[in-house]
């Protein structure tokens, strides 16, 4: 495996986690052990049920979820919360040593960003793991609002800008599209 490049997939438009999983399925294609933890998700949307059906042919790729919680963050009380936070605390530590140990080659850490600004895990721990990875294994972080410390340590950032959305015409998020 050659050097393990860090990318982002950052910015207000669709598509930032399907853009990761893509990724992830042309990483397996090839070859490569692959591992998506899933952060303020717990929830499988199509990408990650297509990865499933991969991961029963295949142990190669594998999709975590550490969420046990089916709400939005904003519809949590505090006891809620700090639940999520301590299950978000979890799935960090799991890549942490996946990503320092060489447990894979490609990590997909989906909504870290987004756990980020939830002040569930710090910037200064996303930068410990993207400065103490092992430098064979590829990674990728997804979120909306990536702080400049993270993309200034990315190899790659791609934003994805929303132009238009159906949302923005009360049309609700429908299963094998938005989710």
């Amino acid at each position: 495996m050659p050097l393990g490049l860090i990318h982002i997939y950052t910015g207000d438009g669709k598509g930032k986690s399907t853009a990761a999983c893509g990724l992830a399925i042309r990483a397996f294609g090839a070859g490569l052990r692959v591992k998506i933890v899933r952060f303020l998700k717990s929830s499988q949307s199509g990408e990650c049920k297509a990865i499933a059906m991969l991961r029963a042919i295949d142990e190669r790729i594998e999709v975590k979820y550490f969420e046990t919680s089916h709400k939005f963050l904003w519809d949590m009380n505090e006891e809620e919360k700090e639940a999520l936070k301590e299950q978000v605390l979890k799935a960090y530590q799991y890549c942490f040593q996946t990503a320092k140990k060489h447990s894979c080659d490609l990590l997909v850490m989906d909504e870290a960003i987004g756990a980020v600004h939830a002040g569930f895990i710090s910037e200064e721990e996303l930068l410990r793991l993207m400065q103490e990875k092992n430098p064979h294994v590829e990674l990728v972080l997804t979120g909306r609002n990536a702080p400049e410390s993270l993309v200034e340590k990315a190899d790659y950032v791609s934003e994805i800008r929303a132009v238009k959305h159906p949302y923005d015409q009360g049309i609700s998020a429908r299963e094998g599209i938005e989710f």
